[in-house]
């Protein structure tokens, strides 16, 4: 039998091609082509690309390559008998254990691996099925999962034979179109862990080129059988492959691989091949990872705006950029091209507002290099909204804010405070512009009609404001409020297209109004008759002050009966009136507030979940990174008071964290860049023990007396967090 080899890693990839045979070793009872030779290393590290634009939707013939990197046409196989089943392949694995002789172990990878065809003999599930539908890819994913989780633990030589059969099918010349038993080949192969290994990179990159410079159509296919995947299994795809391109832009060992200049496909091919599972996550309608498990965090250290420029210039064309696949762009990396993007637009304003005062022969003044806002507490909103509407071209500009009648310059706190206030009044109920649903704990668009919706602009504007001056605010729109503000993402030159409009269903419904998405989904459950049992018509009503309207939702409406068959039509219609119709002309001028401000290509490289954490902050505390960055005055971090400030806040559960949160900063949210953005201080409050702490939030300070004793300080400060509206706030 074959001796069991060493499981360390396996060498260098140009080390272990050079031990294999030229010709591939035939296995018991079975012939091979004697002419298939493997090429050297080098000549399969210096092959040009199939393609250099991994967009390109039509497969590049490999005429181009070498006669070496060809193999022999051949015609198309008959699928060959399964050698294996499952069964067959456990019982030889665990007759190991006891003899150690690995040789049926050994046939059975020399045989599966050694062609596409026999790829699929052995893992379809039905050998004479052509499983030609995208529902299911036909493999047997319980036999290849066990067939690769045995693999790594199997002798080295063993696992040569699986990678030389794998150059062999890649190496193959293809004549017309790929078959589906292509595409299921290369989809069990993309799942081969040996790829973890840096020595297999070369090999690697040459199996994702290919199925990146597959056509649309067999990319459709392969991203609905990657999402059938399990999580387990997905995530290592994901995961594999960004390692890949972290380990291709930062080598450990460069020598490793060959040249950047003759391997610059490595990356767009597996950036491609991301934006397959990418597709494929997103289709599911619970994901089967979290999107931010596409981050890589290793282009937080390479030149984004370079990346950036060139996305803007050269946009989906020859021109490789990162930005062309946002979603491995990681949040914080975004705001980073979106802060350096708007302080570039601020810079480029302020430098022409200088060059028309020169101009002019006028005196320049170093306001004109600001938005400046000088309000009246008294008149908040309608200041708020004259100063707005009439600097608007001064929207890019940085922000400072001044109190009419108020002495102090604007360092920051006076422009949170704004924010704050402005905030706090516009969303109040009394208000009217919003409605606060309690069950899901956010506000939506008030449906009222009005003459002017000039202040939902307004608050579209305060948000822009927001992100271009990383401002973090207390707002509570649901996710689909976002998802319509990337509806489109760039301001469309044509007026008359809508736009803050979406697709929209009851889920997106329930997070605003759970209640009645609760009773649309019953309606569309309901198993007895819907038109005898609900008398529905497709009219709605809506209460508008005081006074009950009605609406069609197609016209006829109100004579048109929901029954069984047309009941899908009206909860789409209805989700649809209140997601959108009703609420248009509010949300569109919301909309232009908004990209007024943020009118940038960035915004195309966000989620709306992203835009959200932008506006809102992130709800993921980190009460540890808090206490590491949190700066004192009046106390040192040994003080006693402050030990057992810390002990107390981080025995905290959650809520009362958040609590905390909000009473010293406004929010219950953590910027972008974590903890530390708080800029979070301790002040010593040289008062009576007998007194609350005190919060300026526009400031993010809180000020602690000095308790005696950690039950004190505890008690005080639950009551100070807890009964904190209008009351604690400075």
């Amino acid at each position: 039998g074959l001796d069991r080899g060493a499981k360390g890693q396996i060498s260098t990839f140009s080390s272990f091609i050079s031990a294999v045979s030229p010709k591939k070793e035939a296995a018991e009872n079975r012939s091979s082509p004697a002419h298939l030779v493997f090429p050297n290393i080098k000549n399969v590290r210096d092959q040009p690309p199939i393609c250099l634009d991994v967009r390109q939707k039509q497969r590049v013939s490999m005429d181009a390559s070498s006669c070496e990197m060809k193999a022999p046409v051949l015609p198309e196989p008959i699928l060959p008998i399964p050698p294996k089943t499952m069964k067959d392949f456990q019982e030889d694995v665990e007759k190991v254990k006891s003899s150690g002789d690995w040789k049926a172990v050994h046939d059975f990878y020399l045989t599966t691996f050694d062609s596409f065809p026999e790829l699929n003999a052995a893992f379809k599930k039905d050998a004479t099925a052509s499983f030609n539908t995208i529902e299911d890819s036909g493999i047997n994913a319980k036999f290849v999962n066990a067939v690769y989780d045995t693999l790594l633990n199997t002798p080295q030589d063993i696992q040569k034979t699986v990678l030389k059969g794998i150059i062999n099918s890649l190496l193959r010349e293809w004549k017309g179109p790929r078959t589906k038993d292509d595409l299921r080949a290369y989809f069990i192969l993309l799942q081969n862990p040996q790829f973890n290994n840096t020595s297999t990179y070369v090999i690697y990159a040459h199996l994702l080129r290919q199925i990146a410079t597959l056509v649309e159509a067999d990319h459709h296919f392969l991203v609905h059988w990657f999402k059938k995947l399990s999580q387990k299994r997905f995530k290592q795809l994901v995961e594999r492959l960004l390692q890949f391109i972290s380990l291709r832009l930062f080598p450990a060992k460069p020598e490793e691989f060959p040249p950047i200049t003759k391997c610059s496909w490595w990356i767009p091919s597996a950036a491609k091949v991301l934006a397959l599972l990418n597709t494929a996550n997103n289709l599911v309608h619970l994901p089967l990872i979290p999107y931010t498990d596409f981050y890589n965090s290793t282009l937080d250290h390479i030149d984004l705006m370079e990346e950036y420029h060139t996305w803007q210039n050269f946009g989906n064309s020859h021109r490789f950029s990162f930005c062309q696949y946002p979603f491995v762009i990681s949040i914080a990396a975004k705001k980073i091209i979106i802060q350096r993007d708007s302080e570039q637009q601020m810079i480029n304003i302020a430098r022409q507002s200088l060059v028309d005062k020169v101009s002019r022969r006028q005196r320049p003044d170093m306001n004109m290099l600001f938005l400046n806002m000088k309000v009246r507490r008294t008149h908040l909103v309608s200041d708020s909204l004259d100063e707005l509407t009439r600097k608007r071209a001064d929207l890019k500009k940085k922000l400072k804010v001044t109190f009419v009648g108020e002495a102090g310059l604007d360092m920051g706190g006076l422009t949170k405070e704004w924010f704050l206030l402005l905030i706090r009044q516009i969303f109040h109920p009394d208000y009217g512009m919003f409605t606060y649903h309690k069950d899901s704990h956010c506000h939506w668009f008030s449906s009222f009609k009005c003459d002017n919706y000039s202040e939902f602009r307004l608050v579209g504007i305060l948000m822009g404001l927001a992100v271009y001056n990383s401002i973090t605010l207390d707002i509570r729109f649901p996710p689909c409020c976002y998802k319509k503000l990337l509806s489109p993402p760039i301001i469309p030159s044509d007026q008359n297209i809508p736009v803050g409009i979406c697709s929209v269903t009851v889920d997106d419904l329930c997070q605003i109004m759970p209640e009645l998405a609760h009773g649309l989904s019953e309606l569309l459950s309901h198993e007895g008759n819907v038109e005898e049992d609900f008398y529905s018509t497709f009219q709605v009503f809506q209460e508008e002050f005081g006074i009950i309207k009605s609406y069609n939702l197609k016209p006829g409406g109100d004579k048109i009966s929901v029954t069984n068959q047309n009941r899908k039509e009206y909860v789409q219609l209805y989700t649809d009136f209140l997601l959108n119709k009703s609420i248009y002309k509010q949300f569109a001028a919301f909309y232009y507030g908004f990209h007024s401000v943020c009118a940038s290509n960035a915004l195309m490289l966000l989620r709306p979940e992203e835009v959200e954490i932008l506006v809102c902050g992130s709800p993921d505390l980190d009460m540890h990174a808090l206490q590491r960055s949190t700066q004192y005055d009046g106390y040192a971090k040994t003080d006693l008071t402050i030990k057992y400030f810390w002990d107390v806040v981080l025995g905290f559960p959650l809520d009362l964290q958040k609590k905390l949160l909000h009473f010293t900063t406004g929010s219950d949210r953590v910027p972008v860049g974590g903890m530390a953005d708080l800029n979070f201080k301790i002040s010593k409050n040289e008062t009576s023990t007998n007194w609350l702490p005190v919060a300026h939030t526009c400031f993010n300070q809180l000020c602690l007396p000095p308790y005696k004793s950690k039950k004190d300080l505890k008690q005080k400060l639950i009551i100070g967090i807890s009964n904190s509206e209008g009351f604690g706030l400075e």
